[in-house]
């Protein structure tokens, strides 16, 4: 079967001729299948502020994604935030660390193995966590990392705002 793009409409989101195996830090995003709320909720305790609390199934995503320097030996993680449907975190490509894998192949793996520990939980085989494609940023300077990472920090507090914002919660 020959691919053909006028049929499937998906546009590539990646910068044309950037080799993502190369050394250096990423901004990734990924959402949840339809952005349902399946990874936890945002609280509020004691009118303090906005605070992620994550369920079984946003503990299995923070695991898997605490878990990915164990198989991928090219990469340190930065920042993260699990929110209900979907996570951010920042991956830094160390080529001089182990064989480089692209950050395509670490983001397969991170969707990979947190959909099919939930799906075994939720008994669910094959059921899809995860959209299909996936938000990344290059990051190419300290502001721009410094920014990034506390837009990670405070995403909790911004719930109500985020482009991402939906309260159905399974």
């Amino acid at each position: 079967m020959v691919y053909n793009a006028d049929i499937h409409h998906r546009k590539s989101i990646r910068l044309k001729g950037y080799d993502y195996a190369q050394a250096g830090l990423y901004f990734i995003t990924l959402c949840t299948e339809n952005r349902t709320c399946l990874l936890g909720k945002i609280d509020q305790p004691d009118s303090g502020p906005l605070q992620m609390v994550m369920n079984v199934y946003g503990e299995i995503v923070k695991n898997t994604w605490l878990d990915l320097p164990n198989h991928v030996s090219n990469i340190r993680l930065h920042e993260y935030i699990v929110m209900p449907n979907h996570i951010h975190g920042i991956i830094e490509i160390d080529n001089a660390t182990g064989k480089p894998q692209p950050l395509p192949e670490i983001v397969r793996q991170l969707k990979t193995f947190s959909a099919r520990r939930i799906n075994r939980l939720r008994d669910t085989p094959a059921h899809a966590i995860w959209q299909r494609n996936y938000y990344e940023h290059i990051i190419r300077n300290e502001q721009a990392y410094l920014k990034i990472a506390e837009y990670i920090q405070t995403n909790p507090l911004q719930w109500r705002e985020d482009t991402y914002y939906s309260d159905d919660i399974r």
